[in-house]
């Protein structure tokens, strides 16, 4: 059996996780290992096209569909994003990051479309949850692996508003709120639905079959259990196949609602490794693709994002590697992991995509194990 496969096992047998699926793709050689079963021991086995919550993996995909709303000339980097949505228009801002969240001062300029797509916007997980602006987020900001505890997106807009932003625009780097922001601008500024834009504009054309909101029941007999793990250390089932994902949610998450395989993920990862061209087609233009896997964050950025970028830089909708602190960190990789235990990355230096999607939620940024061992073995073939 190959490293990948050894590596999966290993964490199979320890109950780490009830399953997994490893893809490494160098050039057109592709290995992938399915590992485990669908659900608890014993129900369907692990199999390649197996369908898997994927968390912050949605990310990137919406980060592509704004830049395609920028190509389209629909929206430009500089313009600020009150033109769609308006529930934004005039922020507030703390006046410090531990400031009480009534002591606030207007924002010194508009949020624009390029502070969404770097995660500059001032709303956000920071790597310090005890500020008072980040305490009153967590009433607002609703967890993506759990897709239908978000009201519409014109309520938690609203409800947003009212939330002061921690850092002025553009000036600090903070997690996740701006993705599903973005997911928000795609719709408005398309004139229709963040699922529809990312069907007909990406997953048709990548062939990315099993890529959604939501799992008809045709196909949800290869879609996994979601587990997290309980105050004993045993895993938990927190979603089956025929449970949230059974259903379009009011509100698609951008930041982490879509569920996918590791095949269709391979067919993404391919279009940045192209330069934004697939089948023959370009959906993306070069310099779009290489604005989005470039870092756009000041050191000061990175450290202040520094519980979940770990010394590493942002892109669009993805971290980019910029210093080798790991084996597996390259510089130029470009890519992240999802809370349901997933990640997928590019190499653009070698062309290396590696995918592995798992079924056990984490329960903290840092990289768990199984994540550190997936990652070590495909950066050692």
């Amino acid at each position: 059996m190959s490293a990948l496969y050894d590596t999966l096992r290993r964490h199979v047998d320890d109950g780490s996780v009830p399953g997994a699926v490893g893809l490494v793709a160098r050039g057109d050689d592709v290995e992938v290992a399915a590992v485990g079963s669908l659900g608890v021991e014993g129900t369907a086995p692990m199999t390649r096209d197996a369908i898997f919550r994927i968390a912050s993996l949605t990310k990137p995909i919406t980060a592509a569909a704004v830049l395609m709303l920028v190509e389209d000339g629909r929206i430009g980097f500089d313009d600020p994003v009150g033109e769609w949505l308006p529930e934004l228009s005039k922020p507030m801002v703390v006046r410090t990051p531990s400031s009480p969240v009534d002591d606030v001062v207007p924002a010194a300029r508009p949020i624009t479309v390029e502070d969404l797509l770097s995660s500059r916007t001032g709303w956000g997980w920071a790597s310090d949850f005890s500020f008072p602006a980040v305490q009153a987020l967590a009433e607002v900001q609703k967890d993506s692996r759990e897709p239908h505890t978000y009201p519409e997106p014109d309520v938690w807009l609203r409800r947003l508003a009212q939330v002061p932003l921690l850092h002025q625009p553009g000036e600090g780097w903070l997690y996740h709120t701006s993705s599903d922001l973005q997911g928000i601008l795609v719709a408005r500024a398309s004139g229709g639905t963040l699922p529809d834009f990312l069907a007909d504009r990406i997953f048709e054309p990548l062939g990315m079959r099993d890529t959604a909101f939501e799992v008809p029941e045709s196909k949800r007999h290869r879609f996994t259990t979601y587990f997290r793990t309980g105050p004993t250390g045993a895993l938990e089932p927190r979603d089956t196949p025929d449970g949230d994902w059974s259903r379009l949610p009011v509100f698609p998450s951008g930041g982490g609602g879509l569920a996918s395989t590791a095949d269709d993920l391979l067919a993404f990862a391919r279009l940045l490794r192209s330069s934004g061209e697939a089948n023959g087609h370009r959906l993306l233009s070069a310099g779009s693709v290489s604005r989005m896997t470039s870092n756009h964050l000041t050191a000061r950025q990175r450290e202040l994002g520094m519980l979940f970028l770990q010394d590493q830089g942002w892109g669009y909708g993805g971290q980019v590697d910029v210093t080798p602190s790991d084996p597996w960190n390259v510089p130029g990789r470009y890519g992240w992991v999802g809370g349901t235990g997933t990640t997928a990355y590019l190499v653009p230096l070698t062309g290396t995509i590696t995918i592995l999607l798992t079924q056990v939620g984490v329960e903290s940024p840092a990289p768990v194990r199984l994540l550190q061992d997936f990652w070590w073995c495909t950066a050692h073939p």
